[in-house]
């Protein structure tokens, strides 16, 4: 397994206070993970993302903020993920509320997820 990267070692020192963080490799990138939920994920270029969802993106778009887009055999496509404000990476408190933004809107998610799912039974 390749070394993480130094940015990957450096948000998991920013996110430490907001509880316990990890990356698992995946796609070139790593994924974020709290309590066994994806709330987040960083590009092999050294970019963060956290999850969005119908509550959370309008506050990201209204700040000018970008969605995760990447390319597939030619195609461009955008997922819920959006970057956080450029400054809010060097500020543990500031990197720490946008994380609880994703996570939120990934439990939101998750739970709609597991409603559908009972109700399918």
């Amino acid at each position: 397994m390749p070394a993480r990267s130094e940015f990957v070692v450096y948000l998991l020192e920013q996110l430490a206070e907001f509880g316990e963080v990890t990356a698992k490799a995946m796609f070139g990138g790593y994924g974020l993970y709290l309590d066994g939920l994806m709330f987040g994920l960083v590009t092999g270029e050294d970019e963060v993302y956290f999850k969005v969802d119908a509550q959370s993106e309008p506050e990201f778009q209204n700040l000018g903020l970008e969605p995760f887009r990447y390319e597939k055999n030619g195609k461009s496509s955008t997922m819920s993920y959006y970057q956080p404000p450029a400054e809010a990476v060097d500020d543990r408190n500031e990197i720490a509320e946008w994380a609880r933004k994703g996570l939120a809107a990934a439990q939101r998610v998750h739970d709609q997820k597991q409603a559908k799912k009972k109700r399918a039974r």
